[in-house]
């Protein structure tokens, strides 16, 4: 593998983010209630020098006045958290400070609304009128002034008002603006991070070896660039990938594209404005268009396999069966789909091996950190007996970093651009990074006769250079820009559940289910505070897994239990806001939390199509069914009792109309009293360590709560489905080689093939997969 090494840094190289656009797709008065709204959720907070918090002037339009008998509570309730607090003096400070006057601040929130579909901006644009005038306003706030010139506390009011109104449209909206100022405002306050002790990357940072990709160049031109090859392989994640290195070392030139770039680890982790932007699709702001559903999807070079958590599971037996039995068809039927029998058989567990030997797989190297060891811990003391060790995909390290969400400076994570890319490159494959493919092409003198299938010839597509310092954070019409076509005899689709489907309907594909049986794992979430240091980004993220309540159905659907990415800007986002002084004070408590989620299995799916105003952008249209719903609140309702047990002294479900709960009585314990207690119960069954009063109603009432979309709030790291592999063209877009039904010499290679979602993270199936299409295409190819 061609590497180079760099000296060792103190810290990753700073990556400028993108400026944000001009904005002009809204007025100036749009973007006055814009900010004010803004402004109301994460407000600078005063104390009144005064009895009268409400009085208005100039204070109480830039300041959120609070008295001091509020402040003193809201500080009495950080410090009966943590373990170790900010001065009284510190807690006014931060409390004082207005993001909307912090530059960062108000550059991220734009960036986020700048990424965000064209559809859903003018609909947001059309509600921001509405509140400029007086009838208006009125109608939308229940005031007849202007929301922009209200003060900050109306403002606060009229967004609680919001969250709990009948008509779905002004929940959706208060969402999206606690969304939109939350997610801005983690990355980017100075004094949460001096507060909280958190940094972007480890203490000891030393950065892993950067690889020597000699990614091919275009000179400007307004003729296409032309590139003959054997097989194109349109995107660089984890099906791509393996593709890649399979077809390279069996002899076929071989080109990989990617519309992401290559950042080497001296450049990673990222912080979190430009990670956003340069490692995730639509810059880590992808929602349903229902508002209910988070959606994050790796967007670079390496795809997923960049920014996920190292997570290395099998797919179950009982999943294989299933998809297995839904093929039909059977060995050599007409098109030689082979039905799905391979699931089941050891040809697909080989593919499963040769994946996880290449990268390391193994759990023996895990050490376990404290969000992981409440997982494991407490199951074993409430008696479950689902709990194990998550294998991770880093070759035998420990690699105890909490940060590889925004890319794995250490270079320990053994993804696509660390492992399979290099070895693809050794063996002779070519590179191509900054290529937008907009179509698919083919040979239409292939199907001049009666039902014959078209034949894919190749792709074409935008290539957008790096800048002269090489870098990608200028606007792309300031870089070179070229029209690219790639002549090719085989064309593999490896763009993801997302863009594969969109692809090929841009391509002209008409087969009814692209983009159709999308599903997501929905997660639902909860964070718990202990009174300890917790520090929760630190150590692996996903290094745990329960699985205790997989199959709450009966049929193979239930919820994963987790731990999830401790970056601010991905736990905060899940923290309830019901007011402003709530909110600030709960996020401080971020040094003593952990975040988990309740992954479902989800029987039931969406679909992805082409934004109207952008065809290369996906929307989402996912509602989580009444079932997978069900399922992850039985979810929560385990994680909060496996933070119980392990002594969590708070927890917000991230379920509307469920209250904090805040354990004061018996007086919090520390993990080792927490041990004892459960000890003590195990001895004597009537002592049961989940017989708190207070606990048992609070339960009731997650039980009871309706998290239905659009007031409940989901989130997906995962996305599959969307060109099923199936028996036949009536049931799914490709066969059980991966082979387009409707053209010739078009495959697909990723996420998107799934029968049915996987119920683990995803990687290693889908390497797995793209294993076994690529032999399939060598082996062809040499008869």
């Amino acid at each position: 593998m061609a590497t180079i090494s760099r000296p060792a840094r103190a810290a990753p190289v700073p990556l400028q983010a993108p400026e944000p656009e001009a904005g002009d797709y809204f007025t100036d008065l749009q973007w006055q209630v814009y900010d004010a709204l803004i402004d109301a959720v994460v407000p600078s907070i005063v104390v009144a020098s005064g009895s009268d918090t409400t009085a208005a002037g100039s204070d109480a339009d830039r300041h959120l006045v609070v008295s001091e008998e509020q402040c003193a509570a809201a500080y009495d309730d950080l410090v009966s958290t943590l373990k170790a607090p900010p001065t009284y003096d510190q807690f006014k400070e931060f409390l004082a400070a207005r993001p909307l006057e912090n530059p960062r601040f108000r550059k991220q929130i734009r960036r986020l609304l700048d990424s965000t579909p064209k559809s859903a901006r003018k609909q947001l644009g059309g509600a921001l009128n509405l509140m400029t005038r007086r009838t208006g306003s009125l109608l939308a706030t229940g005031y007849w002034t202007p929301l922009h010139q209200q003060p900050v506390y109306i403002r606060e009011r009229i967004i609680q008002s919001w969250i709990t109104a009948w008509t779905p449209v002004w929940p959706l909206l208060a969402s999206s603006f606690c969304t939109l100022a939350r997610v801005g405002w983690a990355p980017t306050d100075p004094l949460f991070h001096k507060l909280s002790d958190y940094t972007d990357h480890i203490d000891d940072y030393v950065p892993g070896s950067e690889v020597d990709y000699r990614f091919l160049q275009f000179g400007p031109s307004l003729e296409p660039a032309v590139v003959e090859t054997d097989i194109v392989i349109i995107g660089s994640g984890c099906g791509g990938s393996v593709a890649a290195k399979v077809l390279a070392e069996a002899g076929h030139r071989v080109v990989v594209v990617d519309k992401g770039y290559y950042f080497p680890p001296s450049h990673l982790p990222m912080a979190a404005e430009a990670g956003q932007h340069f490692l995730f699709e639509g810059a880590g702001a992808v929602q349903a268009t229902n508002g209910a559903m988070s959606i994050l999807a790796g967007s670079c070079w390496g795809g997923g396999g960049t920014v996920n958590w190292s997570a290395s599971l099998e797919p179950q037996d009982f999943v294989r069966e299933e998809w297995a039995a839904s093929g039909g068809g059977v060995d050599g039927d007409e098109g030689g789909s082979q039905g799905l029998a391979f699931f089941r058989e050891q040809e697909f567990q080989d593919s499963i091996d040769r994946v996880c030997d290449t990268m390391g797989v193994s759990a023996a190297h895990v050490r376990q950190n404290h969000g992981n060891r409440v997982l494991l811990e407490g199951a074993e003391r409430l008696r479950w007996r689902g709990g194990k060790a998550c294998p991770q995909n880093t070759g035998g390290n420990e690699h105890y970093c909490g940060r590889c969400s925004l890319g794995c400076g250490a270079g320990e994570k053994q993804g696509p651009a660390v492992n399979w890319l290099p070895a693809a490159q050794k063996a002779g494959a070519q590179f191509i990074e900054g290529f937008h493919a907009t179509e698919v092409l083919f040979d239409e003198d292939g199907h001049s006769e009666e039902g014959a299938k078209r034949k894919a010839i190749g792709v074409i597509g935008q290539w957008t250079a790096r800048d002269e310092d090489g870098f990608v954070h200028s606007p792309p019409g300031d870089r070179v820009q070229r029209l690219v076509r790639i002549s090719a005899k085989k064309v593999i689709m490896s763009s993801g559940a997302l863009n594969s489907p969109l692809l090929l309907m841009r391509s002209g594909l008409q087969n009814p289910h692209i983009g159709k049986n999308l599903h997501l794992h929905p997660a639902g979430m909860l964070t718990a505070a202990f009174h300890e240091d917790v520090k929760g980004w630190e150590g692996g993220i996903l290094t745990s897994v329960i699985s205790d309540f997989e199959n709450l159905d009966g049929n193979g659907h239930g919820v994963k239990l987790e731990t999830s990415s401790m970056l601010p800007h991905m736990v905060l986002f899940n923290l309830p806001w019901h007011s402003a002084l709530q909110w600030k004070t709960d996020a401080l408590k971020y040094r003593s939390m952990n975040s988990f989620i309740a992954m479902a299995r989800d029987r039931d799916a969406g679909s992805v199509r082409a934004d109207p105003g952008d065809a290369s952008r996906p929307l989402v249209d996912y509602t989580i069914s009444d079932l997978d719903r069900s399922h992850t609140l039985q979810g929560l309702v385990a994680l909060a009792k496996l933070c119980y047990v392990q002594g969590a002294v708070e927890m917000w479900p991230a379920v509307p109309g469920v209250p904090t709960f805040k354990r004061s009585s018996p007086p919090p314990p520390t993990a080792a009293t927490a041990t004892a207690t459960v000890a003590a119960a195990d001895d004597d069954d009537d002592n049961d360590p989940l017989a708190d009063p207070a606990f048992q109603s609070w339960l009731a009432l997650l039980r009871a709560a309706d998290n239905r979309p659009p007031r409940a709030q989901h989130a997906s790291a995962h996305q599959m489905g969307t060109c099923r592999m199936s028996g036949s063209p009536e049931t799914g877009v490709v066969d059980g080689k991966g082979r387009a039904w409707e053209a010739e010499d078009l495959y697909v290679a990723d996420a998107s093939v799934f029968p049915s979602a996987s119920g683990v993270n995803p990687m290693i199936t889908v390497m797995a997969l793209a294993d076994r299409i690529a032999r399939g295409i060598a082996a062809d190819w040499s008869v």
